[in-house]
């Protein structure tokens, strides 16, 4: 079938937004908590192991934050910032609660038929999915041509960015990407052939804390953005 790059997708760490029920998107200054800063500091202890080729990122603090202290590990790398890995675009609705949000009309197309959401004043969940795909086909591209056939290279992103990008590799229907769950610095790996990609990991954070019973139990919707992760 022919091998390509492995991708490693890992999820920013807990921030701010997350813990205070938020759906952030490009708001500025959204940074991790302490919590998503204790998760990225063990970022470089999980990945010791694995030779990283390159390492691209989201334009967003909570990102660029996340992949510090790995960069700290490996002064050899120089992160590459790509926008289209970027947040989704959630125009009007970015920096609202989402407690208030769950009301709106629109929520539930997002939930149920996403690939007929548009965000007003923001962007659609289609077109999030086939840039962030995009930039992951020329990057594997790009790191096969610059550093062979098996390497390994990292991009840092976002919830719902990952998760359409799972889809994508699995050949799921966009509507069906709610059903995906990764939680904050959550590795997800897709292997990449010429002919189809593998998934081999999906939102591995190697604590299972997130499964244990809950006081209040989960919504049964999908956290839009992502969500906090464990308590």
């Amino acid at each position: 079938m022919g091998r390509m790059p492995t991708l490693l997708l890992v999820r920013h760490g807990r921030s701010t937004a997350n813990t205070e029920g938020l759906l952030a998107g490009w708001t500025p200054g959204v940074a991790l908590d302490d919590r998503g800063a204790a998760q990225a500091a063990a970022l470089p202890g999980r990945l010791a192991e694995l030779p990283l080729a390159e390492i691209v990122t989201s334009p967003l603090q909570r990102c660029q934050e996340t992949i510090r202290p790995l960069l700290e590990a490996r002064p050899g790398l120089v992160p590459h910032t790509d926008e289209r890995v970027g947040e989704c675009h959630y125009g009007d609705w970015s920096g609202r609660k989402l407690a208030e949000l769950k009301d709106e009309p629109l929520m539930e197309v997002v939930q149920a038929h996403p690939s007929a959401a548009a965000f007003p004043g923001g962007e659609s969940m289609r077109a999030m999915q086939t840039r962030a795909a995009e930039a992951v086909r020329e990057w594997n591209a790009r790191v096969e041509r610059d550093h062979g056939a098996d390497a390994v290279y990292l991009v840092c992103s976002h919830g719902d960015i990952i998760k359409s990008l799972v889809a994508d590799a699995l050949g799921l229907h966009l509507d069906l990407f709610q059903r995906i769950s990764v939680e904050p610095c959550s590795i997800t790996a897709i292997r990449y052939t010429r002919l189809r990609p593998f998934l081999v990991r999906l939102g591995d954070t190697g604590d299972f804390a997130s499964l244990a019973p809950r006081e209040e139990p989960p919504a049964g919707d999908a956290t839009v953005g992502g969500g906090a992760g464990a308590p």
